[in-house]
Formats: C-alpha cells, structure tokens, sequence
C-alpha cells in the first residue's frame, strides 16, 4: 500500500455524507470566534465534487442578496460538522458549471421525486 495512504488514514472521516451534484444541502460549518465555537449553516447547490481520499471536495453555490457566493469545503476537514440534504435535484451532468451564467427562475434544478 501506498505510504501517504497510511498516513492519511487517520485523518479520513468514518462516516461520509450521502450527497450528489444537483442537490441542495445544508453545511454546518465550525466557526472559532476567539474562546467560544459556533455552528454557521451555509445553504446552496452542490455544483461540484472533485477528487478522492483525503483530498476530497464539494463546492456549494448560493445567492445571497443578488451575489454568488461560491465555496469550496474538504469533506474530511474537522471544520466541516454535518452535511444534510435540503432537497434532491435532478440533474445529468457531473459538473453544474453553467449554472453561474444563470439568474432567477434559469438557474433552478429540478426536484427528483423520489
């Protein structure tokens, strides 16, 4: 086996989170605010999910008052508590990248029924 494999090992998370691309999810992040930690949820569209391992990340998009935020998050960070899925999307592309040349009803995804 490789070596960075078994170093990164204990890093990894046991338990991942259940997502696709396309779905709306909530991020609870951990935000440290000098002595005292909170919860800070980051609500949005999955728009991508890139590589693998330890190195392993989701990108979520939102407007938020008219402005895009765009923020990528390690899925096997500490600062990353929870992932729950809002609402299932059905999509059939791997990455959502046009969505950000869309504006209002446009670039709104398909709910899956499930």
């Amino acid at each position: 086996m490789n070596i960075l494999n078994l170093i990164s090992d204990d890093c990894r998370k046991e338990n991942l989170f259940d997502f696709n691309i396309g779905d709306t999810v909530s991020v609870g992040v951990k935000i440290k605010e000098g002595e005292k930690e909170r919860l800070q949820t980051f609500e949005g569209i999955v728009i991508c999910k890139k590589g693998s391992g330890i190195s392993e990340s989701f990108t979520v998009r939102r407007i938020s008052y008219g402005i895009a935020i765009e923020r990528v998050f390690p899925v096997h960070s500490p600062a990353v508590a929870s992932v729950s899925v809002v609402r299932r999307g059905k999509v059939r592309r791997a990455k959502l990248y046009y969505l950000r040349s869309k504006v209002g009803k446009s670039a709104k995804i398909k709910q899956k029924i499930v």
